[in-house]
């Protein structure tokens, strides 16, 4: 049966601020872990303000010591903006702390702007050293070798388990290539999906880490009481993408009756290709999303995005979520 796992970005809204983002992140994974859910994980991304998970290893401290069992992750760490070696110390710190319940996603994009790269002090061209960088990464978090002169600590011999993420084809080549778990972001980039897990699935070849492919994707789900009230709440989400494409940065809003009135036809088409792979409605409504989206992928794993403006309702939908799952594994 396929597992259920949860996207976190600290999301700040309207009327709100930063520090309630960041403990709402930590109370969702409380709940979550109640509800059986596998992983939680948080993204790199920087200079936006209504994101709030900037500094993702801090953030996964925070979530990690105010939760017992549910595994806690980065989903992911943009490697090229980072050290390796400093990458594995952070991660080695975070698995020292967090025995067994630490993940480490990778991702190749900066996670920001070409002006806050610099801001950064990377360089672009870095990007072109992330299959070199992710050896590395794995190197330090290994057992020290012989005549190894330089070790992270914390971090050598945790074992930290890594995965390549991504939102294009390169993602899932260099996956399979390392015999690594794959994860495609089909929450903001679905157009690739289905070739993504195709090349990933034929080219696997197995390594120690992994045996056979694991696939993890990342899905909208916006679940309610009813299929209105869903369409209704989701609003939030589609009025941000909206505002992407203005270049608009602003936290949550809260959601509106009628989409259609704040959207141009253009923003439009670009939300929905964007949010492609997205489920909305009531708990049967649900269920048969997510049956059909696990029958056309055939994924191990969904990492579930559920962007909402009222906290309370973003709980219940990720309760409903897993309600309805957790039904068809008896019926299984």
């Amino acid at each position: 049966m396929v597992q259920l796992s949860i996207l976190e970005l600290g999301r700040v809204r309207q009327g709100s601020d930063r520090r309630a983002a960041l403990d709402d992140a930590r109370a969702l994974a409380q709940h979550a872990e109640t509800w059986g859910y596998k992983r939680i994980w948080v993204a790199e991304h920087h200079n936006m303000p209504s994101v709030s998970t900037a500094a993702t290893s801090v953030v996964i401290a925070h979530i990690a010591a105010g939760t017992k069992t549910i595994r806690v992750g980065a989903g992911g760490i943009m490697l090229p903006n980072h050290a390796p070696y400093v990458i594995a110390e952070q991660f080695g710190t975070l698995e020292t702390l967090f025995p067994g319940r630490i993940d480490l996603g990778l991702g190749r994009a900066p996670g920001t702007d070409q002006m806050t790269l610099r801001a950064l002090r990377r360089d672009p061209e870095s990007a072109e050293n992330f299959p070199q960088d992710v050896l590395e990464l794995q190197a330090f978090l290994g057992p020290v070798q012989p005549g190894q002169r330089i070790e992270a600590v914390p971090g050598a011999d945790t074992n930290v388990p890594l995965w390549i993420l991504g939102s294009s084809l390169y993602g899932a080549q260099l996956a399979a290539e390392l015999g690594l778990p794959f994860g495609f972001a089909s929450h903001f980039a679905p157009q690739m999906l289905d070739r993504a897990l195709e090349i990933y699935r034929a080219r696997f070849k197995p390594s120690e880490t992994l045996a056979k492919p694991y696939a993890l994707v990342g899905v909208n789900i916006f679940a309610a009481e009813s299929d209105a009230e869903a369409r209704f709440l989701a609003t939030s989400k589609q009025m941000s993408v909206a505002d992407m494409f203005r270049g608009v940065r602003q936290p949550t809003k809260p959601p509106i009756d009628d989409i259609e009135t704040y959207w141009t036809p253009q923003e439009k088409s670009h939300a929905m290709q964007m949010l492609g792979a997205s489920i909305m409605g009531g708990p049967e409504t649900v269920r048969k999303g997510i049956d059909a989206f696990v029958a056309r992928t055939q994924a191990d794993e969904l990492m579930i995005v559920s962007d909402m403006f009222d906290f309370a309702k973003r709980l219940r939908s990720f309760e409903i979520i897993a309600d309805v799952m957790g039904q068809a594994r008896t019926a299984a």
